[in-house]
């Protein structure tokens, strides 16, 4: 218990130097941008506490499960009782998900998550939620993402974990869902990028006995229903993993740079009173929340989940804030305009037509969404482009190495390749290609080599003779530097190569789709 002690008043001890802090820096002349970073810290410090106190439950949980029995109390259960009872005033509070749904009072562990991918990351600044249920007609969930990890850089994807919550108990459904993002996406799920999550077998209520309300049928109120619940125990799940969570659907696709966009315009109203910022204008997509107010928001969401659409109720919860019965709907919008933030452009579509809710076809699109950026251009050192692959329309391959386009060229096979042939020889430092693009991932470059043609005939001899770790040797004098993974090809090319000649991407099985080039840099 004391180890408990310690880190409760380390917490303490951090959280008063931070104010401290703040006092200090008011007497500098650069107030507001010392007080933006102390406040910044603040949350930061929040956050790490909450995440301490997910691990300070854990070890109560324990305590719990210890057989005491009452007429046999010592001294020192009676003081581990009492630092119990303390710790939980400590503790943030939880939603009293008890009271509105009574049955998981029956089944103990009944909101605690199965976990079948991930490392359990926590600490991020950005987690995004994703649930997923059954579709008959068609899942978008893959795509939606590879959508959002498209552009991630090294440095964002350790600052973010995508949760993938399968909202249905059938085994065999959760199974087939686990077994898709593992196949599709190894490289995130072992990184902790993304976490498959589903919900204990008993944690849905009876939906037989809803009331029917707002001339809805009865299958529509059970589907919007089980969603508010999905929703909630998503939220529950996520309060301690970040800093903000994201609410998104299994069936978006998400504009190239979201994160840096989103983080930036968290910095720019950090300090300002909010609930949450709309990075999409469509039911609930793209909202952010701080996970501080998760407790509350999923508190309002179970009390009243019976009664009507999730969207609705979150604009409730505004109403309940900061409107005030004795004044106008102008002047309650205005007030609920304070603490809803509308970020434009929007950063997340929505793409499905095909609704979760059976027979629904929902043609919704975002009008503030605008324009997706399908290829990034790069400055190129002079050269002469040649590719075995058949080109699409007008996406050439000297176009996208210009960077006035990207590149599109019909299913490559074993032996297809793309030759950049530079005007003289270049000393080259690093190269960059990107396949597939935003709207289409999937035409991407598979069991592909990136390959240099050194200009100086004893580097290629000492690459043959295994001389270079660099490298190793390919054929007609080319060496193999490096190859595709998920879609992209980076790295520096070692200065002992020399001056190079040629850069040759060679394929070295056959495609069962087309590819795309949507991003050339060579670097010199």
């Amino acid at each position: 218990m004391r180890s408990w002690h310690g880190k409760l008043f380390f917490f303490a001890g951090f959280v008063c130097v931070l104010m401290l802090t703040s006092w200090h820096t008011s007497k500098s002349d650069n107030l507001p941008s010392q007080l933006h970073l102390v406040y910044e810290r603040l949350l930061r410090a929040e956050q790490r506490g909450e995440v301490l106190s997910q691990e300070l439950l854990k070890v109560l949980g324990q305590l719990q499960n210890r057989s005491i029995a009452p007429s046999n109390l010592t001294i020192s259960n009676s003081s581990a009782l009492l630092e119990e009872r303390v710790l939980r005033r400590l503790l943030p509070s939880q939603p009293n998900a008890h009271i509105y749904l009574p049955h998981l009072k029956e089944h103990e562990g009944s909101l605690k998550p199965i976990v079948h991918l991930g490392q359990r990351r926590t600490g991020v600044s950005l987690v995004l939620g994703v649930p997923t249920v059954h579709r008959q007609k068609q899942s978008y969930l893959v795509n939606t993402l590879q959508s959002l990890l498209y552009d991630l850089s090294t440095a964002e994807r350790k600052d973010i974990v995508i949760v993938v919550f399968v909202a249905e108990t059938n085994a065999t459904f959760v199974n087939a869902v686990v077994q898709t993002v593992q196949t599709n996406l190894p490289d995130a799920v072992r990184s902790g990028v993304i976490e498959v999550i589903s919900p204990s077998p008993h944690y849905y209520p009876d939906f037989s006995n809803l009331k029917e309300t707002f001339g809805d049928p009865k299958e529509r109120v059970r589907w919007r229903t089980k969603q508010n619940l999905d929703y909630s125990f998503l939220m529950l799940y996520a309060q301690s993993k970040g800093t903000y969570y994201v609410q998104l659907e299994d069936d978006i696709v998400a504009k190239q740079g979201f994160f840096q966009s989103m983080k930036k315009y968290i910095a720019q109203v950090l300090s300002e009173e909010w609930l949450f910022l709309e990075f999409s204008q469509l039911g609930f997509i793209g909202k952010l929340f701080r996970t501080s107010d998760l407790p509350m928001i999923v508190e309002f969401f179970l009390m009243f989940h019976k009664d009507k659409p999730i969207d609705w109720l979150l604009d409730h919860i505004l109403w309940v804030k900061v409107c005030n019965p004795e004044k106008d709907l102008k002047h309650c919008n205005n007030e609920k305009a304070r603490l809803k933030r509308a970020y434009k452009p929007s950063l997340f579509q929505h793409v499905g037509l095909h609704s979760s809710l059976p027979g629904k076809i929902q043609n919704l699109k975002d009008k503030d969404f605008g324009n997706q950026v399908l290829f990034k251009g790069h400055y190129n050192p002079p050269a002469e482009l040649s590719s075995s692959l058949e080109k699409y329309l007008s996406h050439t391959l000297e176009r996208a190495y210009n960077g006035d386009d990207f590149f599109w060229g019909l299913t490559p096979k074993r032996g297809d390749y793309i030759l950049i042939t530079f005007t003289t020889p270049q000393a080259v430092k690093g190269y960059f290609f990107r396949s597939g693009n935003i709207e289409t991932n999937g035409d991407r470059f598979y069991n592909t080599t990136v390959e240099v043609l050194p200009n100086n005939n004893s580097v290629k001899e000492k690459v043959t003779k295994g001389e270079l770790a660099c490298c190793k040797t390919s054929s007609d004098g080319f060496v193999q530097i490096g190859s595709f993974k998920n879609g992209v090809a980076e790295g520096e090319v070692d200065g002992a190569l020399g001056e190079i000649v040629a850069i040759r991407l060679l394929v070295h099985s056959d495609s069962d789709v087309w590819v795309l080039l949507s991003e050339i840099f060579i670097k010199v």
